[in-house]
């Protein structure tokens, strides 16, 4: 049996380079100082020696293990996951953090979970589509475990939190429809217990009471076959509706090939439908989405700078905000005169709560 290979060390590294110990650590650290010149001496002496840093044994020193915990739902059934998870981590990475991912299911309850997350020693914790209890937000902050949700909302929770002005872009939608002559309209829910589509269907029949209307509510579970199954079923009402407000993208998306390919409904001269998240697959010609518009960038940008802020200064209070979305206009629904296919109304505005 071969006999196992000694690890260099840095203090062998320092040497062989002609460098202090620290200068070794500093030509690892992304971000630290450091002459140019002083760093390829001491990349040389590493890879003629063998030499790779100890991430665990660093972290035991310093106190910080530089690992971002993310815990995601829905990434395999919700196409703006995936892109959310892709941006976030490539931005944590671009500040020297390292992402360790959790994917938790609808059933599992994510206080189980973050225990798990937290022998790991992450530094912080960043959670998207998955909920989080009073109970456990409190048992981070005790630990020194800063968390920011994206994209959820938890009332009383020790948390920051940057989520798209849901109620808002509700109103948005049904403004849009009222204008355009609608009288019987629907909302496809996510779910019964998830923030995002309460908070839409919250600001749809705010704005859709102001003209008398009352909207039907069927459940989508936030999927393609869901919402599919779902217009199936408004269709077949004794008065069906003549505008569907779907809670995200990818039941907007089941929702318009329910109608035109089972039900052989025009989109939209028949039946409008809207959705939420403007991922890639709504501008496709055969979809055109009307939808509103996540400022995702906008909330990566905050949600990344407010974990690691909070990480590097311990007595920082959690923030929450807003940030408004877009109307963005295409062709699955009518539309008032004076608007055409191809605007973008926006609100352009950011809030704290």
């Amino acid at each position: 049996m071969a006999e196992r290979k000694v690890n260099a060390t840095s203090t062998q590294v320092a040497k062989l380079a002609g460098v202090s110990q620290s200068a070794v650590s500093r030509a690892f650290t992304p971000g630290a100082s450091i002459a140019e010149s002083t760093r390829r001496k001491v990349l040389q002496a590493a890879r003629k020696l063998g030499y790779q840093p100890n991430a665990i044994a660093r972290s035991l020193s310093t106190k910080r293990s530089k690992i971002i915990g993310i815990v995601i739902a829905n990434v395999t059934t919700n196409p703006f996951y995936p892109e959310v998870l892709d941006a976030l981590s490539r931005q944590f990475q671009q500040r020297g953090q390292r992402v360790m991912l959790f994917v938790v299911t609808r059933d599992q309850n994510l206080d189980d979970i973050l225990p798990q997350l937290l022998e790991y020693r992450v530094d912080g914790i960043l959670l998207t589509a998955a909920t989080l209890s009073s109970a456990m937000a409190h048992e981070c902050a005790r630990l020194g475990v800063p968390v920011t949700l994206f994209n959820r909302s938890v009332p009383d929770a020790h948390a920051s939190s940057f989520c798209c002005d849901n109620i808002e872009g509700g109103r948005m939608a049904a403004r849009l429809l009222m204008k355009s002559g609608h009288h019987q309209v629907a909302f496809v829910a996510g779910s019964h217990d998830t923030s995002t589509s309460l908070e839409r269907e919250r600001g749809f029949r705010e704005e859709l009471k102001k003209h008398g209307l009352e909207p039907y509510i069927e459940m989508g579970n936030f999927s393609y076959h869901g919402a599919f199954d779902a217009a199936r079923r408004l269709m077949n009402l004794p008065k069906s509706p003549d505008a569907v407000f779907c809670a995200n993208d990818i039941m907007a998306i089941g929702v318009l090939d329910a109608l035109c390919h089972a039900e052989q409904k025009r989109v939209p001269e028949d039946v409008s439908v809207i959705g939420f998240d403007d991922i890639p697959m709504a501008a496709w010609p055969s979809y055109n989405l009307t939808t509103i518009r996540q400022p995702i960038e906008r909330m990566i940008d905050s949600a990344v700078n407010d974990l690691l802020d909070r990480i590097n200064q311990d007595n920082m209070a959690p923030k929450q905000e807003l940030v408004a979305g877009d109307l963005v206009v295409r062709s699955s629904a009518k539309l008032p005169s004076g608007l055409s296919s191809g605007w973008v109304i926006s609100t352009s505005e950011t809030r704290n709560v």
